[in-house]
């Protein structure tokens, strides 16, 4: 059977400044810039139309000293979608900067693995090693929806639509997931944090907020193997995702960019 192929977008909702020993366990030998990109992402064609992440806020983005560029509903109306929409979220893991904004979605039913509620909820939080990188109101409106039906849970693998899936990555999280798509270049893989930047997949090394580093670097080789190719894994936080990829139109330039078509030569 065909399957449908759909658009995919990245949209640059948010940046910080960094230094390369913050982004690797055991720090770097080479002092030098390396800034950190946010985004989200949306997947669509004339069917489904499905947001992977929501974001913070930029009231997150100034406790926690990130650079807020728009918000993610501001970033999704650049591309003409309207909140109204929004009727399926992926939430690769509950980190601020990937479910905050959640509940700027009040249509939307959001896709979470089973061990990711079950970690942010759980013994592990007492550690502030594995804590810090969650926003307890977050979480706690992430269990709210569950009182509500708006959370379909997914134990592993899972398709959501046709020619989309998700699949439990862990390592970063224990229950991080990330999205497979068809595109019209084949078999496209948004990593999320499973791999931070292409350096970490591409050297084996892994991002200091790891749960479980042998998951981590395993979940290299998932990611190689959901992929058409190691060119169709588009890492979650690398500022090169943006030159890589054309921009939608010029009007966006450095704030949303088509994954679904090749990378620049």
């Amino acid at each position: 059977m065909d399957l449908p192929v759909y658009e995919v977008f990245a949209i640059k909702y948010a940046h910080r400044e960094a230094r390369r020993p913050e982004h690797f366990i055991g720090g770097d030998p080479h002092d030098t810039p390396m800034p950190m990109d946010y985004f989200v992402w949306l997947i669509r064609n004339e069917e489904h139309l499905i947001l992977v992440d929501t974001g913070f806020s930029r009231e997150t983005a100034l406790r926690r000293n990130r650079t807020s560029l728009r918000t993610p509903l501001e970033g999704l109306a650049l591309l003409g979608v309207g909140v109204e929409q929004i009727r399926e979220v992926v939430i690769t893991h509950l980190h601020y900067d990937h479910v905050g904004t959640f509940d700027d979605f009040p249509h939307a039913q959001f896709h979470l693995q089973d061990d990711e509620m079950s970690y942010a909820t759980g013994r592990h939080m007492r550690h502030a090693r594995f804590s810090h990188a969650y926003e307890i109101e977050d979480v706690v409106g992430m269990v709210r929806l569950v009182y509500k039906d708006r959370v379909t849970f997914h134990n592993g693998d899972a398709d959501i639509a046709p020619g989309i899936s998700v699949h439990r990555i862990g390592g970063h999280t224990a229950g991080l997931q990330s999205v497979r798509v068809m595109t019209r270049r084949g078999w496209l893989v948004l990593a999320s944090d499973a791999s931070h930047y292409y350096e970490h997949m591409e050297t084996a090394r892994c991002f200091p907020t790891t749960f479980h580093l042998g998951d981590m670097v395993e979940g290299y080789d998932i990611l190689r193997r959901l992929a058409q190719s190691p060119l169709h894994i588009i890492p979650g936080h690398d500022p090169l995702v943006m030159q890589r990829y054309p921009a939608v139109s010029s009007e966006l330039e450095g704030i949303a960019v088509r994954l679904d078509v090749d990378p620049k030569q």
